[in-house]
């Protein structure tokens, strides 16, 4: 079991990224996939995730509209959207995963997750 991120790095306020994880050992029927992220002196926060419990996906307010979560079931990998980012975006990105989660759930509250990739660093600076 294993989640693997990519596609980090350093980009300018008002650009773009898109990360990547690709999965191992998950299910991207059953379970609950998603983004979080982590700034120096901050907690963990969710930022993007999805399952089939829920409606739409979930986002955090601070990237509503800018970040859009997708997933390839085929090449078992998860993606994350970054758009018009900003210096407070500036973090490391952990993918993670819930057997049999909410994604909504795991996301807003933090909890629950089972499997988390080592994390890919984004820094958005001019």
């Amino acid at each position: 079991v294993q989640l693997v991120e990519s596609g980090g790095g350093l980009v300018q306020p008002g650009g773009s990224l898109r990360l990547s994880c690709r999965a191992s050992g998950v299910s991207f029927d059953d379970d609950a996939l998603g983004w979080f992220r982590q700034a120096p002196g901050e907690e963990r926060e969710g930022v993007s995730c999805i399952s089939r419990r829920d409606r739409t996906p979930y986002y955090a307010d601070a990237v509503k509209g800018r970040f859009t979560v997708s997933k390839d079931n085929a090449a078992n990998t998860l993606y994350l959207q970054m758009n018009d980012m900003k210096p407070e975006d500036s973090a490391v990105y952990y993918c993670a995963a819930q057997r049999f989660g909410q994604g909504s759930y795991m996301c807003s509250n933090n909890y629950g997750v089972d499997i988390w990739g080592k994390g890919v660093l984004v820094t958005v600076s001019s």
